[in-house]
């Protein structure tokens, strides 16, 4: 499973405040503290701040691998800004995210075609968001076949079938869930990712369906989450779900997990 870090997002009120007070203690702490969790990819936002939006993200990006030894998930839909930040990663980034939307498509294309970059493929076109599993396999398979034509390996495709609350409709939980099994299953060597938090929005005990939720996606297929590392049963949930649905040969993960006391929380 691979595991991007969520908590250096900008909409979070703690870090837009050490953006703007370029509070670079605040932020290595919480990139820090997510890498040792578990985090490989530590996701880096700057979306709310209209017109600094490039220079944030680049400072975020620098700042951040000052502290750890690992890649950034750079979380814009900016190309200018995307390409800001590039300029001073280190090693091999991620891109969250381009969509099967006309003018978000285009304008990330040319920065990441024929690239070694991991990209997102978030499941949304200009017809808007999808609800239903055959909605969400047929954005998928153009995305996916686009992507490939301009040089961008199916391995470095993470594809995210967009995760909608149940508390509106109450299909749509499993409708993301039957999406990830098509495309894990009809896409050989793609993956799939999501932030998997709106699936409890507006509902009470939000860590219990979500823990949930993660586990039934990963027997589905899932193989990439954008989480809080921090949250510890999550993590522990992740690693018994893997080795329930055979992704952890001789259970070596699932003990080296218990040695190190990770199941006690």
């Amino acid at each position: 499973m691979l595991v991007v870090g969520e908590l250096i997002n900008a909409s979070r009120k703690a870090i837009a405040a050490a953006i703007e007070a370029q509070d670079e203690k605040e932020i290595k702490q919480v990139a820090s503290e997510q890498v040792k969790a578990g985090a490989d990819y530590v996701d880096v936002n700057a979306g709310i701040f209209v017109g600094k939006e490039a220079d944030y993200l680049q400072w975020l990006v620098k700042i951040v691998q000052e502290e750890v030894d690992t890649p950034c998930c750079i979380d814009s839909p900016d190309p200018v800004a995307i390409e800001k930040a590039l300029a001073v990663h280190k090693g091999t980034a991620m891109i969250n995210s381009i969509s099967l939307e006309k003018d978000r498509y285009e304008a990330l294309l040319p920065l990441i075609s024929g690239t070694d970059l991991k990209i997102v493929a978030l499941c949304m076109s200009d017809e808007g968001m999808p609800e239903t599993c055959e909605q969400r396999v047929k954005i998928a398979d153009k995305l996916i076949n686009s992507l490939v034509q301009k040089n961008i390996p199916i391995d470095n495709i993470y594809v995210d079938p967009l995760v909608q609350p149940v508390s509106t409709n109450s299909v749509f939980g499993a409708e993301f869930l039957d999406a990830i099994e098509k495309i894990m299953k009809g896409f050989p060597g793609v993956h799939t990712i999501c932030g998997l938090s709106n699936i409890s929005y507006g509902l009470p005990l939000r860590k219990l369906l979500n823990q949930t939720f993660a586990v039934m996606a990963i027997a589905r297929g899932l193989d990439a989450l954008i989480i809080n590392p921090l949250d510890q049963r999550m993590m522990a949930n992740i690693i018994a779900a893997e080795t329930l649905a055979g992704k952890d040969n001789y259970c070596v993960n699932y003990l080296k997990a218990y040695r190190e006391k990770k199941f006690e929380f």
